[in-house]
């Protein structure tokens, strides 16, 4: 579904490594975490993986398409919602939507039927056919999010999605998640949030300095660290950085 090669990605002219010689295997149906400190190249792997920077160094494929070499037919693959929403803010939500719609050739049928269940889940129904400039940061989180599935994507990819989320959304989004792997798709998510990482990652990988330190069954690494919970694994391994 996802692999990522021995990518490596360094600024400041090579003196500083962002991520440093990763390399991770995702497969269909399953909830994978991504962790780490601020600043220990989460983002920026995202940011690879979803074709907004180049990969200078090792590979990234999405169902079998390279992003460098293949980007539109690994794009069609993946949804993505970024940690911060950035919109059109001049269209309606409806309009937005069907932007994106039209981009990975959605017929009506569909969106109408992807959307009407999302939007109640989220309670943004009333919102739909007004200007997104006028959302609060929770909305336009939302609105990403039915955008980032409009296709139904093989590969869900989120960058901390639940900043700005209130409790009942924050819910309704991992329960997104959850029917996402169970049919047989993949999620892909970053999270300072290590208990909801714990709750619902089938695997999870912690980066530390841009570097792989750790990386497996949720349930199998607490019983390796003698069931400490995930929290105290990743303090262990990359807290104090």
């Amino acid at each position: 579904m996802l692999e990522i090669s021995h990518v490596s990605m360094a600024y400041a002219n090579g003196k500083v490594k962002a991520v440093d010689d990763l390399s991770l295997s995702l497969k269909a149906g399953e909830i994978f975490g991504f962790l780490g400190a601020n600043g220990a190249g989460k983002t920026t792997t995202i940011k690879m993986l979803t074709g907004i920077l180049p990969v200078k160094s090792g590979s990234i494929s999405i169902c079998g398409h390279d992003i460098t070499k293949e980007p539109i037919n690994a794009k069609r693959n993946f949804g993505f919602v970024p940690d911060s929403p950035i919109i059109f803010d001049k269209y309606t939500g409806r309009e937005y939507i069907d932007f994106l719609g039209d981009i990975y050739g959605v017929s009506a049928e569909e969106r109408a039927r992807v959307t009407g269940d999302l939007l109640k889940r989220f309670a943004l129904e009333d919102a739909f056919d007004k200007r997104i400039s006028g959302y609060s940061h929770g909305m336009k989180q939302k609105i990403a999010i039915i955008g980032a599935l409009i296709h139904s994507p093989s590969l869900w990819v989120l960058d901390e999605p639940m900043m700005g989320l209130d409790p009942t959304s924050a819910f309704a989004l991992k329960e997104l998640m959850k029917e996402h792997r169970d049919a047989g798709k993949t999620v892909f998510f970053s999270t300072h949030v290590l208990d909801v990482a714990e709750k619902i990652c089938d695997r999870v990988a912690i980066i530390n300095k841009g570097k792989l330190v750790l990386c497996g069954d949720t349930d199998e690494i607490r019983a390796a660290k003698g069931n400490e919970s995930l929290e105290d694994v990743f303090m262990s391994v990359a807290g104090n950085e």
